[in-house]
């Protein structure tokens, strides 16, 4: 064994959604018990549940225009777009799991100012745009420096933060424009 400690497994981050899409499939779930047991008592010879005759009949004979059919295609309707929503979303794709610690997080942003901070305080840089993705990170650099020095030094504060998963690192250098001097 070396003389490095060990980090625990990292456990994926889990968004509210899957509560949501949990609580769905219990639903569809008991709903399709429900109907197969129904299914299954009618087929051995058993009286259907008197549920069937009373929701045959109701879809028999009311109309479309009815309030209730409204009220009902209302709900089912907004639920799809919750739905939607929830599968639609980001998630917790904006956190990054730290090494250090289980359930230890930084956001992409945050880790997006280091970046910038720490280049920008390299000599003959202008500024710098930092881009911090889940696996890739994109820093385009303004003004005369030496990019491949921009790059080790990026490398080094990523290291220093300590991700799970490292993103790969993109160093692009951009010409900074130089205004004139206005007297």
């Amino acid at each position: 064994m070396g003389s490095e400690a060990q980090a625990p497994p990292h456990r994926r981050l889990r968004s509210p959604r899957t509560r949501a899409s949990a609580l769905v499939a219990l639903a569809v779930l008991a709903a399709s018990g429900v109907l197969l047991y129904d299914a299954v008592s009618e087929w051995t010879g058993h009286h259907p549940g008197s549920w069937r005759h009373w929701l045959a009949d109701q879809l028999a004979t009311r109309h479309l225009d009815s309030a209730w059919v409204l009220a009902g295609a209302a709900v089912v309707a907004s639920l799809g777009v919750w739905l939607l929503v929830l599968a639609l979303g980001p998630g917790e794709r904006r956190w990054l799991p730290l090494r250090q610690a289980p359930d230890t997080v930084v956001d992409r942003l945050g880790v997006a100012a280091l970046l910038e901070w720490r280049v920008c305080a390299e000599p003959m840089v202008a500024s710098a745009r930092v881009r911090v993705g889940r696996r890739r990170a994109r820093v385009t650099v303004h003004g005369s420096a030496d990019f491949d020095r921009a790059g080790v030094v990026l490398n080094e504060e990523l290291d220093r933060i300590g991700l799970v998963r490292r993103p790969d690192l993109k160093v692009r250098g951009r010409r900074a424009r130089h205004r004139p001097h206005r007297q």
